[in-house]
């Protein structure tokens, strides 16, 4: 589906006149007329032919104004549940004014004379979608080298409505063939064969095993939205989730950061890593001899992985698409996170109009996710509700994601980060590490909550049991080596 920015290309590229391109060019542009004819005549003789044709063509595939006619008024014929012959086209064609453009009945009479073998309906049907897909290129190609002698547009828009022509030319005239069900379970039992001869999860893991029991890792073509207040720790956890997938599991990820730049992403990266306070990476606290090898040993594997990070502040949605293509074809991504959903630029016509341009966000984060095949989680802000709400233990509901109700409805997942202690709503003095992970929506799967703790001097989020086991060896052990961290 065309996305807000590219509508206004669709509009111009249907003003392109292709006679006078061709005759500019040199060339005709692409036609089968004698194809054309023995389609529209099989049609007025042969009503499974008539099926056959409405099934795979639009009056786009007619060259010939005329023939173009005639197939739309069949078209409403169909619709209308009245039989298409010689008698019937010339009334509709008639009660349109257009019998007489078309040449009267005598050419209806014509038409119905140029049918070849019914058998090759199905020959003639191809030959009319091919130069149909011709005729499209043909035109976006000519869009494209306009916009490209335009100075007026930006590189990654030209680029993005360039892959989005060329896409939608060539996917408008290839439709999916109908399916039975005893083909579809097929093609599922050989999935599900496939899944349990695996181990682990299905998708991108998030690096957590009790999140990963439910969503079974993040699943391809999904839009997760994970969402709490400011500062309750969203893009600690999003750097937690791409750390896991890039370090443990050597999976590409792309973060785009909105809001920070991506030495500041780097250094709260090396903080969880190396298990050193915030402080001493940021320099307010001297790092010992010793705490420099630590913090060099540990940042070896960070280094290596498959983590790209863009900081272009307020990036404009079509050019994220645009990065994030490139990023997919050459780089292999396989998981994206955007920090945060909010910040970003929507299309131009609708800036100003706030719960319409996030709605426009949205919608495109989804459909990228789904035309590229990869999970996309975007960060988002929650309202004040959450806070001011009497009862529920101040949890955020789906109601309070901020500026348009369309995030829930694009989103496949919801995921909130709730603290007790940063609303006030702690059951146990002093426990500022309690956390909670909230999955509201799961398109495919269940809810739940998720008990976790925040160790915020490392900014890294950690499982219940691996936080109960880390206490146990510290306490074990006494800490007596000067290298041991009670992060790993």
């Amino acid at each position: 589906m065309p996305d807000q920015k590219s509508r206004p290309y669709r509009k111009k590229e249907q003003a392109v006149n292709l006679d006078a391109l061709g005759l500019e060019m040199g060339n005709i542009p692409p036609q089968a007329l004698d194809a054309e004819e023995s389609v529209l005549g099989a049609m007025l003789l042969e009503p499974s032919c008539v099926d056959e044709a409405m099934e795979e063509l639009s009056p786009s595939c007619f060259y010939d104004p005329h023939h173009r006619m005639i197939f739309e008024a069949m078209s409403s014929l169909v619709t209308e549940h009245v039989a298409v012959d010689l008698i019937t086209v010339s009334n509709k064609l008639k009660a349109n004014g257009q019998l007489a453009e078309v040449g009267g009945p005598v050419a209806l009479a014509d038409l119905s004379q140029k049918v070849g073998a019914a058998a090759n309906m199905e020959f003639h049907i191809k030959i009319l979608k091919q130069k149909t897909i011709q005729r499209d290129l043909i035109k976006a190609s000519y869009d494209i080298l306009k916009k490209s002698y335009d100075d007026s547009v930006k590189v990654d828009d030209l680029i993005d409505m360039a892959q989005t022509e060329v896409y939608a030319a060539i996917q408008n005239n290839v439709r999916k063939e109908v399916q039975d069900i005893g083909s579809i379970i097929n093609t599922a039992l050989s999935d599900i064969e496939k899944l349990q001869g695996s181990e682990g999860p299905t998708g991108v893991p998030s690096g957590f095993a009790s999140i990963d029991r439910i969503t079974q890792g993040w699943q391809p073509s999904d839009l997760i939205i994970l969402a709490a207040r400011p500062s309750v720790g969203k893009t600690a956890f999003a750097l937690n989730l791409a750390r896991n997938a890039a370090v443990i599991h050597h999976m590409p990820v792309a973060f785009f950061s909105l809001e920070m730049s991506a030495i500041q992403l780097a250094k709260r990266l090396m903080t969880s890593e190396s298990g050193l306070s915030a402080d001493k990476i940021k320099g307010g606290v001297k790092l010992e001899s010793y705490e420099w090898e630590q913090l060099e040993y540990k940042l070896k594997a960070l280094a290596k992985a498959p983590l790209y990070i863009d900081d272009t502040p307020g990036i404009p949605v079509m050019e994220f698409r645009t990065k994030v293509k490139t990023l997919v074809k050459n780089r292999g991504v396989r998981i994206v996170f955007v920090d945060y959903l909010q910040l970003m630029q929507g299309p131009a016509e609708l800036r100003g109009m706030r719960e319409q341009e996030v709605a426009a966000i949205s919608r495109t984060l989804k459909a990228t996710a789904k035309e590229l095949n990869v999970p996309i989680i975007a960060l988002s802000q929650l309202s004040r509700n959450a806070v001011q709400r009497q009862g529920g233990s101040g949890k955020p509901q789906l109601s309070d994601l901020r500026e348009s109700g369309s995030i829930e409805q694009d989103a496949d997942m919801v995921i909130f980060i709730h603290r007790p202690d940063y609303v006030g709503l702690s059951q146990n003095e002093g426990d500022k590490e309690a956390t909670e992970i909230i999955i509201a929506k799961h398109r495919n799967g269940e809810t739940a909550d998720i008990d976790m703790r925040f160790k915020s001097e490392q900014i890294k989020f950690m499982e219940m049991d691996d936080s109960l086991d880390v206490q146990a060896r510290t306490f074990e052990s006494g800490m007596n080596s000067e290298f041991y961290n009670p992060a790993f």
